[in-house]
């Protein structure tokens, strides 16, 4: 099944969830206003909402309910690529100036404040302690993810354990939280919330890598930003791991450090593509989405539980 197909199926309920985004950001500030609703237009596919309605369908499904932590954790989301883009210095974010670009830094990192806070604000709602502790440690975990990431930039030296550490933190537990918070949000068994909670961790960490090889092989009009952007700025993901183990080509990525365009960058991303670090990339990506549909097939065979096979699928294979 498609994702646009998938999406269908919950079209009110995604509707509902976006009109929630909106109003859970209001603020007395205009600039404040401003920017927190320049973050959401960017935006985004909302797998992390679906996820939480995908999983929430194993319980007692309450879209008054569940839109809580559906929100929230889209809300987290955005606050953190808020921050990243501070990080970063990025300019563009899906094709759009980002909040540090079009106001500045000082603007930016209180924007994503503001909206951390406001999606904690709407956990309350939630009358369940495990949500809260859930919540409380995801957010711990993509700081410290952060943190790593700030701390390894142009690190080539690193191992593959480092970089799925750091993916682990900054991607993958938020939609492993995403699939669990739905599923206790929803009064499901133990059992049963823990399982989606590993098949969250599993494509989460599938969907990071994908996304780290796009970042080499899409277009800067799919990807909103120019190709090879994570590598210029100094992020060294999986497949750059690969490619430096190529001598010749690992002193070219390790010059990146001392400044260069996109355009002279370029040549680069040609060679990294060209060593077959892309497939390699992809074929640990696999791996890990083998391990989600594994999990699903401890789950009760339903046409909810497809759902899940089906967009884990998408996400591991995407091309964009």
């Amino acid at each position: 099944m498609k994702l646009p197909v998938l999406y269908s199926l919950f079209k009110q309920d995604i509707q509902l969830i976006e009109k929630e985004l909106k109003s859970s950001i209001q603020a007395s500030s205009e600039l404040l206003q401003d920017a927190s609703v320049h973050t959401l237009k960017a935006g985004g596919k909302r797998i992390r909402p679906v996820f939480v309605l995908l999983t929430a369908k194993f319980g007692d499904y309450d879209i008054e309910r569940i839109k809580y932590p559906a929100v929230a954790l889209e809300l987290i989301h955005s606050a953190s690529l808020v921050h990243d883009d501070v990080i970063d210095q990025a300019e563009l974010r899906r094709g759009s100036l980002t909040v540090r670009s079009k106001w500045d830094n000082k603007v930016a990192t209180y924007t994503g404040d503001y909206i951390f806070a406001r999606a904690q604000e709407l956990m309350t709602r939630i009358d369940n302690p495990l949500a809260h502790q859930v919540l409380a440690k995801t957010i711990l975990e993509v700081s410290i993810g952060e943190i790593e990431q700030i701390k390894d930039k142009y690190n080539y030296d690193q191992n593959l354990r480092d970089y799925l550490t750091r993916i682990k933190r900054k991607t993958a537990l938020l939609i492993a939280a995403s699939c669990q918070l739905g599923a206790i949000s929803a009064g499901v068994s133990e059992t049963i919330h823990k399982k989606l909670f590993l098949y969250g961790y599993y494509v989460g960490m599938s969907f990071q890598i994908i996304d780290d090889v796009l970042d080499f092989t899409a277009t800067e009009k799919e990807l909103g930003k120019p190709a090879g952007s994570d590598l210029w700025q100094g992020n060294v993901t999986l497949p750059v791991l690969y490619a430096l183990r190529e001598p010749s080509l690992a002193r070219e990525i390790r010059k990146v450090h001392e400044g260069m365009t996109h355009d002279e960058l370029k040549p680069i991303l040609e060679k990294i593509k060209q060593s077959g670090a892309i497939e390699k990339s992809v074929e640990i990506s696999n791996r890990y989405l083998d391990k989600a549909f594994d999990i699903l097939k401890e789950l009760p065979d339903t046409k909810n539980t497809r759902y899940l096979h089906d967009i884990a699928e998408y996400i591991g294979k995407r091309n964009y």
